[in-house]
């Protein structure tokens, strides 16, 4: 995908070495990812994935593909933030998958949206939006001031626990009650 600082990026490809005598056959942990949890990519930096991961739990990846060889996650949320670069960079990383750009087994679940600024969305990142929505679910989570201070929300909004819902992970784990 992108070059430029700050922007996801895919891992380098891998490629295979001898085969250790003994494990023809067995599926280890570099063969492929983990069915269990969820893990949270960053389709940028400051996309919101290390955020998500405290408030609900999972596996918070950064912004590059899950890796089979130390246990990551095959089920992933993409995460970007509403301001054009961000909308941007989610686009970029949809487009690398539907391209095929990404680990075996991987599954997207949806792209989650967290809000850049308290208030409503400009017209054209609407739209933008929008078009996302024709590729993968979207989930938005509000401004939640708190964060901005490093403190727990006193009650995860609405969207958050029912985004914890759909991902199957707990919500509150930073202490907010949902």
């Amino acid at each position: 995908m992108g070059e430029q600082a700050g922007e996801f990026q895919e891992p380098p490809v891998r490629m295979p070495g001898p085969r250790t005598p003994g494990r023809e056959g067995v599926a280890g942990r570099d063969d492929a990812l983990s069915e269990e949890g969820i893990g949270w990519i960053g389709a940028h930096g400051g996309a919101g994935g290390t955020t998500l991961t405290r408030l609900l739990g999972g596996t918070d990846i950064g912004c590059r593909w899950p890796d089979a060889r130390i246990g990551e996650p095959a089920q992933v949320m993409l995460t970007g933030r509403t301001n054009l670069d961000g909308l941007r960079a989610v686009s970029r990383a949809l487009r690398a998958l539907q391209e095929g750009r990404h680990p075996a087994g991987m599954r997207l679940l949806g792209v989650v949206l967290v809000a850049d600024a308290p208030g409503r969305l400009p017209a054209a990142l609407t739209g933008r939006i929008r078009m996302m929505r024709s590729v993968a679910p979207v989930h938005r989570v509000p401004w939640i001031p708190s964060l901005r201070l490093g403190e727990a929300p006193r009650q995860l909004p609405k969207q958050l626990v029912r985004l914890s819902g759909i991902a199957d992970v707990r919500p509150g784990a930073l202490g907010g009650r949902p």
